[in-house]
C-alpha cells in the first residue's frame, strides 16, 4: 500500500521505504502523537523523533536492532512521556535544542539551528522555530533521489502553525521562522509530517499563509 501518513492510535504504523530511508509513522495516545521511526537503510541505523508515549509499544516497534538517537522535538510533556523508558531499556543518546532541553527528564546532546544529526548514513539538519517553546526544532531529510522531508513536530500542522496560546509575540516569532525557513526556502513538493494528525505538503500549504499571519494563530 502506498504511504499516506494517516495512522490512528491503536493501529498500524504506515510505513514510507525512500532510497536511503525508511520512515515508520505511529500514533500513540492519549493525546495522539506521531512517532517516527527513522531507519537507514545502508547501515540499519534506528532514530526515534518523540518518544511520546506507550514505551511498550514504541519498544516493539523498534525491535532486536537497537536504537542509536531519540530526538524530541520540544519540551512539552505529551511528546517525551516515554523519553526515559525508551532511553533506558535501548540506551540511545537523548537529543534535543539547548533551550528545551532542560525540561526533559534525559538529554544527553543538545542542538541548535544548523546542526546535523545523523541516522547512519542520513544527514537531519536542524530547524529552529521558536514561538509554540522557546526550543522546537524541526529536522529536514534532503532526499538525495526524491523531494524534501520535514519533521516539524508542532510548529507546523495542516492548517496552520502550531499553539501559541494567544502570545502574540510568540505568535510573530513562529509564522516568521516558519515563512522565513521552511515555506522561502524549500520547494512546494516538500513533504511534512507533523506531532500530531495528518501530514501535508508545503505547497498545499501555502497559500494559506497570509490568512494564518491575518488569523493571529
Amino acid at each position: 500500500m502506498p504511504y499516506t501518513g494517516d495512522v490512528t492510535q491503536g493501529g498500524p504504523p504506515d510505513v514510507r521505504a525512500l532510497d536511503a530511508l525508511t520512515v515508520t509513522k505511529v500514533s500513540v495516545g492519549p493525546m495522539d502523537n506521531n512517532a517516527y521511526l527513522l531507519r537507514c537503510n545502508a547501515t540499519g541505523s534506528l532514530l526515534l523523533i518523540d518518544a511520546a508515549n506507550e514505551a511498550p509499544h514504541l519498544l516493539s516497534l523498534i525491535g532486536d536492532d537497537g536504537l542509536s538517537t531519540v530526538v524530541t522535538t520540544h519540551r512539552h510533556m505529551d511528546h517525551w512521556v516515554a523519553l526515559e523508558a525508551v532511553v533506558a531499556e535501548t540506551g540511545a543518546r537523548s537529543i534535543a535544542h539547548a533551550a528545551d532541553a532542560g525540561e526533559l527528564p534525559v538529554t544527553s546532546e543538545t542542538v541548535h539551528d544548523g546542526d546535523i544529526i545523523t541516522v547512519g548514513d542520513c544527514p537531519l539538519e536542524v530547524i529552529h522555530l521558536v514561538g509554540h517553546t522557546p526550543g522546537s526544532i524541526a529536522l529536514l531529510y534532503n532526499d538525495p533521489t526524491g523531494i524534501h522531508h520535514l519533521f516539524t513536530g508542532d510548529s507546523l500542522f495542516p492548517g496552520g502553525v502550531g499553539n501559541t496560546r494567544g502570545d502574540k509575540e510568540n505568535f510573530a516569532s513562529l509564522i516568521g521562522d516558519v515563512e522565513r525557513k521552511l515555506f522561502d526556502r524549500l520547494p512546494d513538493d516538500t513533504w511534512f509530517y507533523p506531532g500530531h494528525g495528518k501530514d501535508s505538503t508545503l505547497g498545499a500549504e501555502r497559500p494559506n499563509l497570509p490568512e494564518w499571519r491575518s488569523r493571529g494563530w
